[in-house]
């Protein structure tokens, strides 16, 4: 008996002692006071006895405690822990009110990561509950500032849409240049005759369909591996029925249709990546701009240089970083786990195989190397490299530097020091060990992209050998000393025939003698901000006017990591507006880019952006991925106006968004309207055969709720919807009434 006594008490000691921790959530409102807006977000953590600190990841701001016994740290801007006298206790709960700068209008600004640190010093992962952030207007605005999307205006956008235009079985995304019916039908399942021709286009290409036969005219591998696809995944092969005989002729208006997937910041494994090259070609797209470095990690396996994926892949709860790199966005605090985004890399031999199914595809991978800004993960791990084995021949930053500086991402050490020897050689190493693997794979490296933005002000104006080469070069201060670094790169490039490619910040505001030596080596230049500021019609006609090879990259229609609209539960950033699928289809490139004879044919493509700080999984890249990458395809495709948004979301809704679900992929379905009139509500949908439902009690909509079948009157002075469509749902839709 006394046994059995001792062993139970053990077990329950056991479990006490390792029982999980549990964190609960909330934003308490948006407030504004003399100093600006402001929230306080409450932290309620359960189960206390073995935390010695709790730390979370959120997006940096001006933060303190309200309370004066407890504290909050910052590690790096966005990682911070809090304390209290209490943790360490067998206190039932402690709760931590923290007063924030700025106004919390998006669940991406709510804390992440969130895990603690352990009396002994370990690391351990928490349950953590947001609470409802649409529970009361000022959980997501103020008075004078409310964005949310309410029901009325979704209403009349919904009814906008609406179209009595009947799709045909030719009516695809990106639309066909031309389509003529022949009259009849093809009632055969024959083989498909191909044909090579001569076309000043490489990539045009003919279908002609006609009774029992189908035959490919193409101008080019290219060509031909689009035309087929068309067929493939058009369905225009039918097992049975009829299909009418036609004749298509296609080709694209520009050379570059791309997108970046930025698998830095949170990492997407190289499986997933094929998938987006599928999708890619699917749409007729060609390009994918491969983001595997920056501030937060490297993601690409360098031989020679084992740090940068040692240290620079993995994340995790550190103070010096001297083994790993601080979690950043989101992570439990461990930097060898496989769950999630924080850890990972892509090795050597999964990126020749990629290269290789990419090239299959039609589509060329153009790796970005970020320098000499965005490199904090290669600056650290080549710190580390120095620390554990004397080689300073890589090191990017100079000892005794004092430069002060704040990044767009508010860090404080993240350049490359283009003074020094370590930079250049660095890149010559990367870009060697790059180049050999597009060898191995052979497959044609059509550019490398160097980055070249966002270099802060006072970057190095704390640095004896930048001061110095300033000087004895008579360079234009650190902007001079930028540009110099830039034609570097390019030269270094050029010797291996592998044109560059950058920012913006490559292009702009440089000398004549700096464009001169520079647009030769250059393949294409992303141009996204929509500013008109600095002359000439913005930053793209100047870089155009230039000489460069500009692509279409603007924030407001192509950043497809930008949110969908304002509503709190829609994921994505809003600093450069919002974007969905009507804003890509809205990018004509000779609105964004007005050319003349002197520049015609400059603008030679468009890009969309995935960047990924709020990227949590391959499912919500598919989110942002669709159906705003369908209106980037169609322009992309055709530089003219083609579909109304009428019918382009007919389109969507009836033919994409059912083919997208039968592939298994993940997609943002657009949100009901609500609008009272007269007493009466009324609801619509974007999308027919789609199923609303709704409640009338302030509650959120759930699959059990009452299903929307015609207008109605009600005493509520609140109602809520959602749409139910192919297996998906929408965010909420709220009507609030006087």
């Amino acid at each position: 008996m006394r046994r059995t006594l001792l062993s139970a008490l053990l077990i329950l000691s056991f479990a006490i002692s390792h029982s999980m921790t549990t964190v609960t959530w909330e934003n308490l409102g948006n407030s504004k006071d003399d100093s600006g807006n402001y929230y306080i977000q409450r932290f309620t953590i359960h189960d206390v006895k073995n935390i010695e600190r709790l730390c979370f990841n959120q997006f940096a701001r001006k933060m303190h405690t309200l309370s004066p016994k407890d504290s909050i740290v910052e590690i790096i801007p966005g990682y911070y822990y809090l304390k209290s006298p209490e943790f360490g206790t067998f206190a039932d709960s402690v709760v931590i009110d923290i007063h924030t700068r700025g106004t919390l209008a998006n669940r991406c600004y709510a804390p992440d990561g969130v895990h603690s640190v352990t009396t002994d010093g370990h690391t351990a992962s928490v349950k953590f509950i947001r609470k409802s952030i649409i529970s009361h207007p000022r959980q997501w605005g103020l008075p004078d500032r409310d964005r949310m999307p309410y029901g009325d205006d979704i209403y009349r956008f919904n009814e906008s849409l609406k179209s009595d235009d009947t799709i045909g079985v030719y009516d695809v995304i990106p639309s066909f240049k031309s389509v003529r019916l022949l009259g009849g039908n093809y009632t055969g399942n024959s083989d498909i005759t191909r044909n090579k021709i001569s076309h000043s286009n490489p990539e045009f290409y003919r279908i002609t369909i006609k009774d029992d036969s189908i035959l490919v005219e193409y101008a080019s591998e290219r060509a031909r591996k689009i035309a087929e696809r068309v067929l493939t995944t058009n369905n225009y092969i039918p097992d049975n029925g009829f299909l009418p005989n036609v004749i298509i002729e296609d080709y694209p208006d520009l050379p570059y249709r791309g997108v970046m997937i930025d698998i830095a910041r949170n990492f997407q494994r190289a499986a997933d990546l094929q998938v987006v090259a599928q999708i890619l070609a699917r749409y007729r797209m060609n390009k994918l701009h491969f983001h595997f470095s920056d501030d937060e990690a490297w993601r690409l396996e360098i031989p020679g240089l084992p740090e940068l994926t040692d240290l620079g892949s993995r994340r995790g709860y550190t103070l010096d970083e001297s083994k790993h790199l601080v979690q950043i966005f989101t992570g439990n605090g461990d930097p060898n786990t496989t769950e999630g985004t924080a850890n990972g890399y892509i090795t050597r031999s999964e990126f020749i195989d990629f290269l290789k199914y990419c090239y299959s595809l039609g589509i060329d991978v153009i790796p970005e190397i970020e320098s000499p800004g965005h490199a904090r993960a290669a600056i650290k791990a080549m710190e580390a490299r120095f620390r554990n084995t004397g080689d300073a021949s890589y090191r990017l930053i100079e000892d005794g530097d004092t430069s002060r500086y704040t990044s767009a991402q508010a860090f404080h050490d993240n350049v490359m020091n283009p003074a020094l020897p370590g930079p250049y050689r660095f890149m010559e190493k990367v870009i060697a060990e790059i180049d050999s693997m597009y060898r191995e794979a052979e497959v044609p490296l059509t550019a490398i992209h160097i980055g070249g933005d966002e270099v802060p002000r006072g970057a190095w104006n704390g640095s004896g050998a930048a001061l110095e080469m300033i000087s004895s070069e008579n360079l234009n201060g650190e902007k001079g000393l930028h540009a110099k670094f830039i034609r570097q790169i390019a030269k270094i490039l050029s010797e291996r025939n592998i044109p560059m490619n950058g920012w913006q910040e490559i292009a702009i505001g440089h000398t004549d003698g700096y464009n001169a030596a520079t647009v030769p080596l250059v393949g294409g230049v992303n141009c996204w901000s929509t500013l008109a500021s600095q002359g000439n019609g913005g930053v793209t006609q100047q870089a155009v006017n230039a000489g460069y090879p500009v692509i279409l990259s603007n924030v407001n229609h192509f950043y497809l990591d930008q949110s969908y609209n304002y509503h709190p539960y829609e994921p994505g950033l809003t600093w450069g507006g919002t974007v969905d699928e009507f804003a890509t289809l809205s990018g004509y490139p000779e609105t964004l880019c007005p050319t003349d004879s002197t520049t015609k044919g400059k603008v030679i493509g468009i890009s969309g952006h995935i960047f990924a700080e709020t990227m949590r999984s391959f499912p919500q890249l598919q989110y942002y991925l669709f159906p705003k990458m369908l209106g980037l395809a169609e322009r992309a495709w055709n530089n003219r106006e083609t579909y109304s948004p009428a019918q382009f979301n007919r389109i969507i809704g009836e033919k994409e968004l059912p083919r997208l679900t039968v592939r298994g992929m993940n997609f943002r379905l657009r949100q009901p309207g609500i609008m009272e009139e007269n007493g009466t509500i009324m609801m619509n949908s974007p999308y027919e055969n789609a199923v609303i439902r709704y409640t009338t009690d302030g509650s959120e909509p759930s699959a059990a709720s009452a299903v929307y079948s015609a207008p109605f009157s009600t005493l509520s002075k609140e109602i809520r919807a959602r749409l139910y469509y192919l297996g998906k749902e929408s965010v909420t839709t709220i009507l609030y009434l006087q």
